[in-house]
Order: C-alpha cells, then structure tokens, then sequence
C-alpha cells in the first residue's frame, strides 16, 4: 500500500467521522412520554398523533416541535438543565436552556418561556 493511499484512506475516514452526527450522552434511564410517543420510540413508526410526547437522551418532541439537546447535562436535585435549540414548525430557534424535573409521574421539560412539557411517564 502506497503512502498517497494511506494518506487518501486516512482522509476518507477524518471526514466520514466528522459528518457522523455526535452522540448525545446517556443520562435518562429510558424514553418517557405519551402513548404515542412511546409507541414511537418502541416501533419507529408514529401514527401522526396530536397527544405525540417524547423525552429521550437526544431531545424532545412533540407533534409540532422538537428539541435537541446540545453538550452535556448538568444533573440538579431533582433532575437536569442541559442546553437545547428548538425547531417548531420549520423555524429554528436560537439555543436555550431546559429544565428536566422529575416527579412521581415523570419528567416535566420546562423553557425560560414560561413553556412546560409533561409530566411524562417513563416508557414500558
């Protein structure tokens, strides 16, 4: 094997890696959410539901909206803040803070805006 191809090789695969999206850290025990939501991240597959709920490591979603976490989760008493950047209905917004709170009957995701997502039960 010559050196151009290693170098070529080496090259392919820096940015093979780079495009690969970053995997979020694992901080929640499971998936939490509505029936649908929960069906979904069971199947994949979403029946296109209004009541749609998800909480998982990566975000949360609803039927209009969905939220990626970004960076690491800062653990509080009784849950976490970690950054987010919203896309509702196909308009981006600006990264912000979230508040995951658990309680008895879940998680609650809360916004600075006043916003409140849950409480949503863990996922079976």
């Amino acid at each position: 094997m010559s050196l151009t191809t290693i170098r070529f090789a080496s090259a392919v695969l820096a940015a093979m890696s780079a495009a690969l999206p970053a995997r979020a850290a694992t901080f929640l025990d499971g998936a939490y959410g509505s029936k649908e939501g929960c069906i979904y991240a069971r199947t994949g597959e979403s029946s296109g539901a209004d009541d749609f709920l998800l909480l998982n490591d990566e975000g949360v979603t609803t039927s209009v909206s969905a939220c990626e976490f970004k960076g690491p989760p800062k653990k509080t008493a009784n849950g976490f803040t970690i950054k987010a950047q919203c896309d509702a209905e196909g308009e981006i917004g600006p990264e912000d803070s979230a508040t995951l709170t658990k309680s008895a009957k879940g998680y609650t995701v809360s916004f600075p805006d006043g916003t409140k997502l849950g409480p949503m039960p863990k996922c079976r």
